[in-house]
């Protein structure tokens, strides 16, 4: 039997600790590790405040190397696009560990608009 994304997304949803921009925005506040998995070129063109990027693909192996990814107690706040690949990396993390995985519900199309602030590198359109 071939699985497929939305059997994968299934199963990952069951582990995972959505939370809403609100939610999210308050745990920033506090200090969560605030994680992108969206790749580096996403990430350049706007990301939220002090997010560090390790792309989805890489996830298990930078775990214990990146200093984001060190403390398996720290609070995680992680995104992606709209929501897929940050299900699958919150139940990898949780997999691997960390015990407060926050996922950040509609990802970076839900957080960025007129409400939420959002970071840029100011290179990418010099």
């Amino acid at each position: 039997m071939i699985l497929k994304k939305e059997d994968l997304l299934a199963e990952a949803r069951v582990s995972v600790n959505p939370v809403n921009v609100e939610e999210a925005e308050s745990l920033l506040t506090t200090g969560a590790v605030v994680l992108d998995v969206r790749e580096p070129a996403e990430f350049e063109m706007g990301h939220l405040p002090g997010a560090v990027n390790v792309p989805r693909g890489v996830l298990e192996f930078r775990v214990g190397e990146h200093p984001a990814l060190t403390d398996t107690a720290a609070t995680i706040v992680l995104y992606c696009k709209n929501g897929g690949r940050s299900t699958l990396a919150a139940h990898t993390l949780k997999r691997m560990g960390f015990d407060q995985v926050k996922m950040l519900v509609g990802g970076f199309d839900g957080w960025s608009g007129d409400v939420h602030k959002v970071e840029v590198n100011p290179s990418v359109y010099q």
